[in-house]
């Protein structure tokens, strides 16, 4: 089932993987990067690995992202007042109380394993803490919106907006409008609160913050709301996430530097992929994210150089291959799928 990791005996076959792995450390250490470069053949082709930013990284950790490290910018955004490129190979991450805002465009920031925030035009957003476990921002202006592919029980991922804050509690898709006052639930769940007292929102529920009746919940316009430039664009985003996650899974099948689930560094995206822990998952636009142990299992298939859903009961049709027959496949992407309109459950 989306969403969902796949039954026990694959995860028990990714931890042998990693136990493999750990027992090949050698190997692991000839394959990573040196200061400077990619550890991958042809390296002057590719990226450099970020290098240590000042009160961000060291150099030891180059593979791996923390909380609140930007990981890709569209247009002219800012932060604390400082114009960031659109492309850095140094890492730039985010500090407690740092206000990062946008004019004319876009940004992603890496919060909790597993969820993207991402920034419309015109909106600025302060990060007041950034753990493993705990996440804190305020919108201060504008929209952004936050998908959560994998949410670890017992993490905080909370936003304060228009006076009120609004706690993620399980993976989603979750929209936020300073301007509007609206707090808005694509998919998922969270836990809305201000002086008026408190409310669930569930799959295709809204709370509008300056209404008379801010904590009622209210349907909204589920077509207007995917119409919406930041849906688009961060649909967009977590299709190249996808791609990066299954370029980085097989690296590390292949080459090994597993240090368990998080953000690894890509060189070939030159951004940060999302790796899981176990198995395998779906965002909530319904591309996949896979483990190094599904990529050794040889989990991914493949249609005509694109990837698909062909793994555990997803029909793929036409010629189907494993991870070592499709290494050229990146450029299509996962089809099918996605957030489908309506409400959930109750």
């Amino acid at each position: 089932m989306k969403g969902q990791w796949k039954r026990g005996w694959l995860a028990a076959a990714f931890f042998a993987t990693a136990t493999v792995g750990l027992a090949q450390t050698n190997l692991a250490q000839t394959n990573m990067a040196a200061p400077g470069s990619t550890g991958y053949p042809n390296a002057a082709n590719y990226p450099a690995v970020p290098q240590r930013a000042p009160g961000t990284m060291d150099n030891s950790s180059s593979r791996m992202a923390s909380p609140g490290t930007v990981n890709y910018i569209e247009g002219r955004v800012m932060l604390d007042g400082q114009p960031l490129p659109q492309r850095s190979y140094t890492p730039v991450v985010v500090q407690p109380n740092q206000v990062i805002d946008t004019s004319d465009g876009y940004v992603e920031i890496l919060l909790t394993p597993g969820a993207f925030l991402r920034l419309g035009h015109n909106s600025e957003v302060r990060l007041v803490n950034a753990g493993l476990t705990a996440v804190n921002l305020q919108l201060n202006r504008g929209t952004a919106m936050i998908e959560v592919a994998e949410l670890v029980k017992g993490s905080d991922l909370e936003v304060a907006i228009n006076g009120a804050k609004a706690l993620v509690e399980k993976k989603g898709l979750y929209s936020f409008d300073a301007d509007q006052h609206s707090v808005k639930v694509l998919d998922g769940k969270a836990l809305v609160m201000e002086s008026a007292g408190e409310t669930t929102l569930k799959k295709g529920d809204a709370v509008f913050l300056a209404s008379d009746r801010p904590m009622k919940r209210r349907d909204f316009d589920v077509k207007a709301a995917q119409a919406e430039p930041l849906y688009v664009w961060s649909k967009v985003r977590s299709e190249d996430q996808s791609r990066a996650n299954a370029s980085m899974a097989q690296t590390i099948a292949v080459n090994g530097g597993w240090y368990g689930p998080g953000w690894y560094w890509n060189p070939y995206w030159a951004d940060y992929a999302f790796l899981p822990g176990a198995g395998f998952l779906y965002s909530p636009f319904g591309w996949g994210f896979y483990s190094p142990g599904v990529a050794y299992l040889g989990g991914f298939g493949y249609v005509h150089g694109f990837y698909g859903r062909g793994f555990y009961g997803h029909r793929v049709s036409g010629h189907v291959g494993g991870v070592g027959a499709g290494v050229r496949a990146y450029g299509g992407g996962f089809h099918g799928g996605g957030f489908h309109g309506g409400r959930g459950r109750r």
